[in-house]
């Protein structure tokens, strides 16, 4: 069964607070720096593998014909980047 619960910045902040003994300041200061840093490598078309956790890929889509389901009418689908997630196989056997 699927969980509702959600991590959160301030929930991974906490536990950094709790297990470093860093303030929460500090804790929640160090999460957002280590995600701007990611969001910074992905905006500049890198890409972002964490080690045992996972890779963040940047693909080009090229533009293509798609189809409203609802008429039937085709449409133009303009090119765009998208991001997608790899997950580690450690991750993988971790959450099986």
């Amino acid at each position: 069964m699927r969980s509702t619960e959600t991590l959160t910045r301030a929930a991974i902040a906490e536990a950094i607070h709790k297990k470093l003994g860093l303030s929460r300041a500090e804790s929640l200061a160090m999460v957002e720096a280590m995600l701007d840093h990611m969001s910074d490598a992905l905006a500049k078309g890198e890409n972002v593998k964490i080690s045992g956790f996972g890779t963040f890929l940047l693909r080009d889509k090229g533009e293509r014909i798609g189809r409203n389901p609802k008429t039937g009418v085709e449409v133009p689908i303009t090119p765009r980047r998208v991001m997608t997630f790899r997950a580690s196989q450690m991750l993988k056997d971790r959450i099986a």
